[in-house]
Formats: C-alpha cells, sequence, structure tokens
C-alpha cells in the first residue's frame, strides 16, 4: 500500500511519510522530523502534519475499499483539523474508519453515494497527541 501511495501522491513522496501499518482497520504513518519541513519553532509545519493525517486516512480508505476500486473511486468530500499540542520531532497518524466497511458497500451497492468518516489522531513520540483531524469520504460510482 505504501509504495501505491508514494507512487500516485507525489506529497507521499515530498514529505517521506513512511507507512508503519496499513490494515482495513487501521493505519498509522509517520513524518520523520525534517527541518526542510519545519515550521517558526522548529516543529513540523501544520500543512506537513494535514497532510501526515490525510495521507493516513487515504491509505485506511484505499485498503478497506480496494476490491470497490473498479466500480468506485473515493474522494475527500470534506476534513476538518485540531490542533491540540505543540508537535516536535517525528510525528504519527493513526486512522481509523468510523462507519463498519460492509455498512459502506451495502450502500455502494444500492447505488447509493455513501459517505463516511475517518478519525485520525496525530500524536508525538511519546504518545502525546498533538492533533486530531475527521476527513469524510465518499464513494463515487464510475459513470
Amino acid at each position: 500500500m505504501g509504495d501505491m501511495l508514494a507512487a500516485a501522491v507525489p506529497m507521499v513522496r515530498t514529505l517521506n511519510l513512511e507507512f508503519v501499518e496499513v490494515t482495513p482497520e487501521r493505519a498509522v504513518l509517520r513524518l520523520p522530523d525534517q527541518p526542510d519541513y519545519h515550521n517558526h519553532i522548529g516543529g513540523p509545519h501544520a500543512g506537513a502534519m494535514f497532510t501526515l493525517a490525510e495521507s493516513a486516512s487515504g491509505a485506511i480508505v484505499l485498503t478497506a475499499f480496494g476490491d470497490q476500486l473498479s466500480r468506485a473511486v473515493p474522494l475527500a468530500v470534506r476534513a476538518e483539523i485540531s490542533y491540540k499540542k505543540l508537535a516536535m520531532g517525528p510525528v504519527t497518524a493513526t486512522a481509523t474508519l468510523g462507519r463498519p466497511a460492509a455498512e459502506v458497500i451495502a450502500e455502494l451497492d444500492v447505488g447509493g453515494r455513501p459517505e463516511f468518516p475517518v478519525s485520525i489522531a496525530i500524536r508525538r513520540e511519546d504518545g502525546a497527541v498533538t492533533g486530531e483531524m475527521t476527513v469524510v469520504w465518499t464513494l463515487r460510482l464510475n459513470g
């Protein structure tokens, strides 16, 4: 999954995001500490953390719904992020689906355009949550 996302999404390559774990239930991506992507206080830039979290949400969506890609395309609908604590050093983003995949697929099966949230927690190496994000995704039928 990591290689596929890195090939398809240039920002994944640009930020050197690392895929720690990707399953249909959970995706964990890591943003290494890189001075080129620091903010004015020496931590990861807010835009880099947004991209990390959104990429984690995309990884879980592609893993959970990969068998649907021949008939539907996943699209991000909206996103909201809250920065909670100062982030310094490397950070990880852990994404989880907010609706059961089977429920989303059942809605798609009857011609619907399901929407579903993905929740993401951004953490420092000490485990402190520095940010929380929700990305609402949809599966749009092809054609």
